[in-house]
């Protein structure tokens, strides 16, 4: 069973006790409402570390809506069972021992950031990388685990750990699926059953296109509504809107 932590003070005295072991220690950051997606990346962290790592935390200065944060799941109660066997310690801190100063000191990049994604969500990737940065020296893994759904930010949080020189690996974990293709995301429990069924079609139409215009055209004219279709480093990216859900997905081309 994993120790829960909600005093960041009590996780510093275990984190030293872990280190004064010499053990290994994995670290898997998630926003919570896990799914299949977030144990593989748990499963993954288990089979290359002496110990495992998980953090809850609804991160609020990334959502640039308001009404997005208050929409996000909050189920810890489910996320601490799915995580058994695979996460040693599951940590839960309070807002306020993340951003001790209010957020006045912020991660900020100034180019990959403020497209696809940070074009459509101002700040958002300001808030991600303050917050990872900060758990990353909160926890010390060797090796922390991220899901290459969210492309644009694996890639984010690879350049901060190369630019600040971070004793941390960075591991890439593949999109876990449903048997539709569809990735799995929090996000997709907000669509009706009709909603769901549909967006099926995103990550097909994204793969099958020649090319992004005409991937963005197939999807509005599937019902989508299209923020973005690019192709960046030989992946093609989307977000699209359904249902007033927002997804995101990226395939290898």
């Amino acid at each position: 069973m994993a120790r829960v932590h909600t005093r960041m003070e009590d996780w510093r005295r275990e984190r030293s006790s872990i280190e004064r072991s010499l053990l290994s220690v994995g670290f898997v950051p998630t926003m919570g409402a896990l799914h299949a997606g977030h144990r593989s990346l748990l499963e993954r962290a288990r089979a290359e570390n002496d110990r495992v790592v998980l953090s809850i935390f609804v991160n609020p200065t990334q959502f640039n809506d308001p009404s997005d944060l208050r929409r996000y799941p909050r189920t810890p109660e489910a996320d601490i069972e799915l995580a058994g066997g695979l996460a040693d310690h599951v940590l839960i801190p309070d807002p306020a021992e993340i951003y001790p100063d209010g957020y006045r000191y912020r991660l900020t990049e100034r180019a990959l950031s403020e497209r696809l994604e940070g074009a459509h969500r101002p700040g958002h990737f300001e808030g991600v990388l303050t917050v990872v940065l900060r758990l990353l020296n909160l926890v010390c893994p060797h090796r922390a685990y991220f899901g290459e759904k969210d492309w644009q930010q694996l890639q984010l949080v690879r350049g901060m750990v190369k630019a600040f020189l971070l004793p941390v690996e960075i591991v890439a974990c593949p999109t876990v699926r449903d048997p539709d293709g569809l990735a799995v995301s929090s996000r997709n429990r907000r669509l009706s059953e009709a909603g769901r069924a549909k967006a099926a079609a995103f990550p097909r139409i994204l793969r099958d296109s020649s090319a992004p215009e005409a991937a963005a055209s197939a999807l509005a004219g599937s019902g989508f509504g299209v923020d973005y279709v690019e192709d960046v480093d030989g992946v093609r990216l989307g977000a699209v809107r359904l249902e007033d859900v927002r997804l995101i997905d990226n395939v290898r081309l």
